[in-house]
């Protein structure tokens, strides 16, 4: 008797999930692919679907944009970027879609690796005097959280306002002992979507990948660098960790902590009152840049929708460099179409990465890459972390967005994208120089005769790109 309740208890659940995803799906083949799955594999199927499946575009309780989002007109934003006629409309579609124009009074200073970073980072701390706004998706116990601990302390007894946001899940093993240090000094802190079981379903896949710090709404620093001693002594592994950074001096940073103060009101239930911030502006005009946050609170897929444009704006060239590179059908037709139409289209990342299943869902990808000529870079003197694009010496993208299905629809991210040719070419040539030292892959047909086993282990892996 027990048996046929629980089958038509389970009938009636599928056919709950089969109607939200025929209201709320976004691409036929995801939508036939989730109702295979949840009648195929019984029970299975259907969780998994909870936890990776569902439409959070629909959700109210993600969308906080109207809460605290950048806002569309500003006084102070008044700029248009030195760049050719086909990319001016990235500008505008970013603008269109997270409400954040070109601001142009910055000073921008591009920070390699831990060591560089960090003593940026301290030492703005420092001049702190009314506020500092930490998030970080990692923020690991260790010599670097020590150190914050120490300059916290200083900065409140100097009546300094100190914010930290951390990831539930990035930063699980953040100890609770450092924690009570913080609360004790009187650090506010919040953790974003906790790992908890009421949320467990609805938020597990949901994570904030943002990595930012506002110092009096006058200092920013954003990038792909997490709190972890890593980034100074290396890993057992890996070796040593490479990475870009950010320091952005002026108008933009008032972007950076409007999207600080969206993910804050969600963790904390704690609205501030934002107008009591000062835009500060360097005192000429300088790099031309704009803050894209994206997360699945979006109206539409805004991280893939730039990426798409600027590789199909590219003309020259087109370098990537990024340690999960998945992508889904409409990035890997664009970067192909791109290479097949005469751009030196190129691809930097480390020999492994940190993650065997995605390392090998990674090269799932290679000998598409391959046929259509685009070529392929293995660094071996660590891990590569950065996530950067350049293009044409006018557009060079630094933030914490990967190039997988996780960055570009699931998770909130963080990119700034900067129109600067010095800047441009600057990166290009630390690229250029990082391709020399790697190991080149160009040759299509003798890839292609890698051993079978390997084809079928990066075969079934690429089964899971949707979920990596």
């Amino acid at each position: 008797m027990l048996v046929p309740i629980l089958v038509s208890v389970y009938i009636l659940i599928a056919l709950v999930m089969v109607i939200s995803l025929l209201l709320n799906g976004v691409r036929p083949s995801k939508t036939l692919a989730w109702l295979l799955a949840i009648f195929t594999i019984p029970v299975a199927g259907g969780l998994l679907y909870i936890l990776f499946g569902r439409n959070r575009r629909k959700s109210k309780m993600f969308s906080l944009k109207n809460q605290f989002g950048p806002i569309n007109k500003l006084e102070h934003v008044t700029c248009h970027p030195e760049i050719s006629g086909n990319k001016q409309k990235i500008t505008f579609l970013i603008n269109k879609t997270s409400k954040c124009p070109v601001t142009c009074y910055n000073n921008l200073d591009l920070l390699k690796d831990g060591k560089n970073t960090f003593e940026s980072i301290f030492h703005a701390l420092e001049e702190a005097k009314e506020h500092i706004h930490l998030q970080y998706y990692i923020f690991e116990d260790g010599l670097l959280a020590d150190k914050l601990l120490e300059v916290f302390e200083r900065k409140i007894a100097e009546d300094v306002t100190i914010r930290l946001l951390y990831d539930g899940i990035g930063s699980y093993s953040l100890s609770k002992k450092y924690l009570r240090k913080l609360k004790k000094i009187g650090v506010e802190t919040a953790q974003f979507l906790p790992f908890k079981f009421g949320r467990f379903l609805s938020a597990l896949n949901y994570r904030n990948h943002r990595k930012i710090i506002v110092i009096d709404n006058k200092i920013g620093f954003t990038g792909g660098i997490n709190i972890s001693d890593k980034y100074l002594k290396g890993d057992p592994a890996l070796g040593k960790w490479h990475d870009t950074h950010l320091k952005i001096e002026g108008e933009a940073v008032d972007f950076l902590n409007r999207t600080f103060m969206t993910d804050w009101y969600l963790a904390s239930g704690n609205k501030v009152d934002f107008s009591t911030f000062k835009v500060y502006r360097a005192p000429k005009i300088g790099t031309s840049l704009q803050i894209v946050p994206s997360g699945p609170d979006d109206d539409f897929d805004v991280m893939e929708q730039v990426y798409f444009s600027i590789i199909n704006s590219a003309e020259k060239y087109l370098y990537i460099v990024n340690p999960y590179i998945i992508p889904n059908h409409a990035i890997l037709q664009a970067l192909m179409t791109a290479a097949l139409s005469g751009v030196d289209v190129r691809i930097l990342m480390s020999t492994s990465t940190d993650i065997k299943l995605v390392d090998w869902c990674v090269r799932a990808y290679f000998e598409s890459y391959l046929k259509a000529g685009i070529k392929i870079y293995l660094y071996d003197d660590g891990f590569l972390h950065s996530k950067v694009m350049m293009c044409d010496d006018e557009i060079a993208s630094i933030g914490t967005a990967n190039l997988d299905n996780r960055s570009l629809q699931q998770n909130y991210e963080a990119q700034v994208f900067v129109y600067d040719s010095v800047l441009c070419q600057q990166m290009k040539s630390d690229f250029l120089k990082d391709c020399e030292k790697s190991i080149i892959l160009e040759d299509y047909e003798k890839y292609k005769e890698r051993p079978w086993i390997k084809k079928l282990i990066e075969g079934f892996a690429k089964l899971l790109s949707p979920v990596l």
